[in-house]
């Protein structure tokens, strides 16, 4: 595949209007937003560097990377594995129910696009990632920009549902992005020089804002 139809391909898997149901979901923020954890633009900022500083370092960026090369080795017991192990390190129902919905997903869709992909739609259910990683081979995408995809389609995410729930203006929820974005290219790098017996983040804020948003008592997104 040429390089200018992969980069077209990475742009449509990180859209906002790929429907896996990214925008149902914010990942804590609504009950740190209803508790007061977050309420203005530099407290969602130091909530997503700390993010970016540990879960994506340390667990999503190096487990992508992963299973981008278990897929090139044909090796799908290691592609099971690194999914059990990032789902293993969601800390909450609420962020397994949605590894897991967002894989489903992901996995039907990229068998409706690509039908040689239907005897792996098991493992591509397993999680996102499985997935993701997954297009990221077929479709010729390096690693770097798989994974500089991936951070940033997270973090649109979450400034797109902080605009929604604090509220925030439009601009500045694009000047958020503007002011993070450039740490994507540090965080990849670090994400590459993890080794195995270092993989594996803690969030506990993260962690105690999910539980608790699974019990919120009105909710705009899901648990």
């Amino acid at each position: 595949m040429d390089t200018d139809t992969s980069l077209s391909r990475l742009l449509q898997l990180v859209s906002p209007s790929l429907p896996i149901g990214a925008y149902t979901y914010s990942q804590g923020i609504e009950w740190a937003v209803d508790e007061g954890w977050i309420g203005t633009p530099a407290h969602l900022s130091e909530w997503l560097r700390g993010l970016m500083e540990t879960s994506m370092i340390f667990l999503e960026v190096p487990i992508l990377l992963r299973l981008m090369r278990a897929w090139q080795r044909h090796d799908e017991l290691a592609v099971k594995r690194w999914s059990s192990f990032l789902l293993a390190n969601r800390e909450t129902r609420e962020l397994r129910l949605e590894e897991k919905n967002r894989a489903r997903a992901l996995a039907q869709l990229l068998v409706a696009l690509e039908p040689d992909a239907k005897p792996h739609a098991k493992l591509l259910g397993d999680s996102q990632h499985a997935a993701f990683s997954y297009a990221c081979q077929r479709w010729g995408i390096d690693e770097n920009r798989a994974a500089t995809a991936l951070v940033w389609g997270w973090l649109e995410n979450q400034v797109l549902s902080a605009v929604k729930i604090i509220p925030l203006g439009q601009t500045d929820g694009q000047r958020l992005l503007f002011e993070l974005a450039p740490l994507i290219n540090d965080v990849v790098e670090r994400a590459r020089q993890v080794e195995d017996d270092d993989l594996g983040a803690s969030s506990m804020a993260l962690a105690i804002a999910s539980s608790r948003h699974e019990t919120l008592y009105t909710r705009l997104f899901r648990s």
